[in-house]
């Protein structure tokens, strides 16, 4: 066999993604058809730097969901006589087999560690920034709303984590050395908490008046919010349904406590300045009680710029999850991290540069993408 020429990789590359063109298409053309009826997200296609951004995004969370089926080797398979290969190498004794991007110094597929790659970035980024959110917006609304002490203490504790450099703050809380102290148990056993309290105000806040609403979705919110904390935060789910390694948990907590200062920020000021609209004055004159007034007037009134910065902070988190592996702090040393990929690729740049240009770009393409989304969901939401 020979080496493949350049359109012959391309050519390769676009077939092994053809479950993610055919998804991109079906998704897009729904969403098309229908926009008219998915508010801010059909708004979205009226905006072209939305549709690339939108298009980007997709495309990586469809590769990640269909990496199994696109990817053309195990992402630790190491193949005899493979090292450091040029993009489209054959493999030897596999007939029509090929390291479409070439092989890394331990002769494993490139192509097929940038697609799997994608699946730990869009698993750890999204749930992470959605924990902090949770944090952020339970905290955040009652500091905006309140004031007084509850706004200054809160606000105080917010500050102190900020004021302290978030790339050290993060490198401190991923150490392996950091584990042994047990500080990252003991955040996630308080941070993991706040997507439970989050649903039982939200029901209290609303169902507080029928009681057999109330009781039933109190009841399956603590149920599965305390199975689903004890397997998170301190591994002890008896059914193994819920999991994390202890590597991926310091970094998922990292992640979480860095984020939801600045979440808290934002969402306290957008509460300040929303609490004094009148459809806020009408509730509180009809005897609507806080908690409601803050979730079920204030924060539907919000979901623009939140909308806006969940995407931008996800873009933050897919940087910081591939500087981590780059310093070789990432989820494990055998992953497929784009971050670990392109350190391990850097110190043979000059010679090979197929080893860390494939993930640089994968990495980049998805922040473009996630930044562009922002910027198109922005430019929507104001015209609102």
């Amino acid at each position: 066999m020979e080496r493949l020429t350049a359109f012959e990789i391309i050519g390769q590359i676009l077939v092994q993604f053809t479950p993610v063109w055919i998804g991109l298409i079906v998704i897009l053309a729904l969403s098309i058809t229908f926009k008219k009826r998915l508010s801010l997200y059909g708004k979205l296609f009226d905006s072209p730097i939305g549709i690339v951004g939108l298009v980007l995004v997709l495309f990586w969370v469809l590769t990640a969901i269909f990496a199994d089926q696109i990817a053309t080797f195990d992402a630790l398979d190491q193949v005899s006589g493979m090292k450091n290969k040029k993009p489209g190498w054959p493999v030897r004794g596999l007939d029509g087999m090929h390291y479409l991007l070439g092989g890394d110094n331990l002769a494993r597929d490139v192509f097929s560690r940038v697609v799997k790659g994608s699946q730990s970035v869009l698993i750890i980024a999204p749930a992470a920034t959605i924990f902090a959110f949770m944090v952020g917006i339970t905290l955040g609304l009652p500091a905006g709303y309140f004031g007084g002490k509850t706004d200054t203490i809160l606000t105080f504790i917010a500050n102190m984590v900020l004021a302290f450099p978030v790339i050290l703050l993060f490198f401190l809380l991923v150490t392996p050395e950091i584990r042994s102290t047990g500080v990252p148990l003991v955040l996630s056993g308080v941070l993991f908490l706040f997507p439970i309290v989050f649903f039982v105000l939200l029901f209290y806040s609303k169902y507080s008046e029928r009681p057999d609403k109330l009781y039933l979705y109190l009841g399956i919110t603590l149920v599965i919010g305390f199975w689903a904390y004890s397997g998170l935060a301190f591994n002890s789910d008896p059914l193994g349904v819920f999991y994390m390694d202890p590597n991926l948990l310091n970094i998922f907590v990292s992640v979480v406590f860095v984020n939801s200062p600045t979440v808290f920020r934002i969402v306290r000021g957008i509460t300040s300045d929303i609490g004094t609209r009148d459809y806020v004055a009408a509730a509180q004159t009809r005897g609507e009680r806080p908690w409601y007034i803050m979730l079920w007037e204030i924060l539907p009134n919000a979901r623009g710029p939140l909308i806006v910065d969940f995407c931008l902070r996800i873009g933050y988190t897919t940087i910081l999850l591939g500087t981590l592996g780059f310093f070789g702090l990432g989820v494990s040393p055998e992953s497929a991290d784009w971050g670990m990929t392109i350190n391990e690729g850097r110190k043979l740049l000059s010679l090979y540069p197929h080893l860390a240009l494939p993930p640089a770009l994968a990495l980049m393409s998805l922040v473009l993408g996630l930044n562009l989304l922002a910027d198109g969901l922005r430019e929507e939401s104001l015209k609102d």
